[in-house]
């Protein structure tokens, strides 16, 4: 039984020039697992908002051809009577999270739905063990960082067993073992309950050996429909910028098939003799101890908490110096304290011990990039140069708020960097990117290092960190655990580490798919 069936659909939003879907036929079963990729704008999320139903109903616009969700026509439904069957996570969670703790948001969707207080309490309890969220439950939602919402939200979505789970980039605030931890539970979910995954994803390393199907999306249209091993072939010729980087590896060595995962990478390299043999791991870095004055920093920690009146401590004794021209990755798990860390920078917050100091404007992209538009147009956001600059001069007559996630967090970037400010710090700014806006926005943060910023990331991406840090900190409890070179920190773990690394096992610092081409040729001919 399909439970999303799509024949002939073309939908296009208010006062938009092209269809953000264009006679779009597919169908999905239930118990399928399916991927939507595609570059930015692409009609992922569209995809997405018409599974639950607030595409059309909440977003407007015209809807043309036949859309079926769970045997509910969308034309005469809307997201209240698609709720009891579909559970959706968007992009924004901290726009999706309605109550003031975690137990009431979790329990809202079961009790609207008639659940009775012994089954709400149930579905509360095992939503909140399998997201990891039960420490949470009863602190204010306003108090979480930006990866508990999104578990919280995304708990919502699952606590009812949905038929259908339409998740719009899932992973995108999540660390490296929570992510992990999520695409275990949704397979669990799927091969258990039945239940059917529509995911869209930017990083379809961390999802791809769980799909059974890849449907990318090109202006609107479908471009590819298939699975994984299919996907990655059709990318490779047709759409690199969707290779995953096991994929870009194997083939640069000329190699084939291209593999789903790092277990599928590795078994094609020992094949043809190119795996390394495993050493020991090498120790996690001690934060190194630099030569240089730290007079000569921009932006200085000396001993810096921060406490909650009766609640966590969330910076322990941080020290830190930044100077001109670094670019840092902040890396950690979700609460660890990055967020509040870029808030100290930017003298939002006020440390409660220790002292922030910084000799110049320090400018800082929160994680919700809407709250930094303040027109109704984006051709009024920037001057038309900027907005070119940036690939969105063709949406300038679009609400910035209608605009995809990825569109967003370029064009608020774009607005904090026409200030010209000596440290710009930035929080999860490739949410809602594809892999091309990240190497765009790598080699922006390159020059300004250039031209004299320093530059602070907190990133859960490993893949962005290795194209564009010299330097990498490492985050836990609010303390700083590790500082050193991005090759010292992301090459030897399991979790924070890029898929090349991964494959190789650390081999040669190597991080990104060309550096661990390069290695494996070295070693073979040494």
């Amino acid at each position: 039984m399909s439970v999303l069936e799509l024949h002939e659909l073309t939908y296009r939003y208010p006062g938009a020039a092209a269809p953000a879907l264009d006679r779009v036929s597919l169908t999905i079963e239930e118990g399928e697992f399916v991927i939507v990729a595609g570059l930015s704008a692409s009609g992922k999320s569209t995809l997405l908002g018409l599974a639950c139903g607030i595409v059309p109903h909440f977003h407007g616009g015209t809807l043309a051809g036949d859309a079926e969700v769970c045997g509910l026509d969308l034309e005469y439904n809307g997201p209240a009577e698609l709720a009891t069957h579909v559970g959706a996570l968007f992009q924004d969670p901290e726009t999706q999270v309605l109550m003031g703790t975690p137990r009431a948001e979790l329990a809202f969707p079961l009790e609207n739905r008639g659940f009775d207080a012994v089954a709400t309490a149930r579905g509360v309890e095992e939503a909140a063990l399998a997201l990891g969220v039960s420490a949470l439950l009863d602190r204010r939602t306003n108090t979480l960082s930006g990866g508990e919402l999104q578990r919280v939200a995304l708990g919502a979505a699952l606590a009812g067993h949905p038929r259908l789970l339409a998740l719009d980039e899932p992973t995108s605030q999540l660390d490296p073992v929570a992510g992990d931890e999520l695409l275990g539970l949704l397979r669990r979910l799927n091969e258990e309950w039945g239940t059917a995954v529509l995911l869209a994803e930017h990083r379809l390393e961390r999802c791809l050996a769980a799909a059974d199907r890849v449907v990318v999306l090109d202006a609107g249209r479908i471009a590819c429909d298939a699975p994984p091993s299919e996907f990655l072939d059709w990318a490779h010729g047709a759409a690199p910028s969707l290779e995953t980087p096991a994929a870009r590896l194997v083939a640069s060595l000329g190699l084939d098939p291209p593999p789903t995962g790092v277990k599928q990478a590795r078994a094609t390299l020992a094949r043809h003799n190119l795996l390394p043999p495993a050493g020991e791991p090498p120790p996690l870095p001690r934060r190194e101890r630099r030569s240089r004055r730290t007079e000569d920093a921009v932006l200085r920690f000396d001993g810096v908490w921060h406490e909650l009146d009766r609640g966590p401590t969330i910076l322990a004794a941080v020290s830190l110096a930044v100077r001109a021209g670094e670019l840092i990755a902040l890396l950690g798990r979700n609460g660890a304290g990055k967020s509040t860390l870029l808030r100290h920078a930017a003298g939002l917050l006020a440390p409660t011990r220790g002292r922030v100091s910084a000799t110049g404007h320090v400018a800082l992209l929160l994680q919700d990039p809407s709250a930094y538009f303040t027109h109704e147009r984006v051709a009024d956001e920037l001057p038309p140069a900027e907005l070119k600059a940036a690939g969105l001069e063709h949406l300038g007559d679009r609400q910035p708020r209608d605009l995809s996630g990825g569109e967003r967090q370029r064009l608020a970037l774009a607005l904090i960097a026409a200030d010209e400010a000596a440290v710009l710090c930035l929080d999860e700014p490739t949410r809602g990117m594809d892999r091309r806006a990240k190497a765009q926005l790598a080699s922006a943060l390159k020059a300004r290092a250039a031209a004299g910023a320093a530059v602070i990331v907190a990133t859960h991406d490993p893949e962005f960190a290795a194209a564009f840090a010299t330097r990498a900190i490492l985050l836990a409890g609010g303390r700083i655990l590790a500082d050193a070179p991005p090759a010292n920190l992301l090459a030897g773990g399991w979790y924070f580490a890029t898929e090349t690394a991964r494959v190789l096992r650390g081999h040669a610092g190597a991080l990104t798919p060309d550096q661990g081409a390069a290695a494996l040729t070295a070693w073979t001919a040494a």
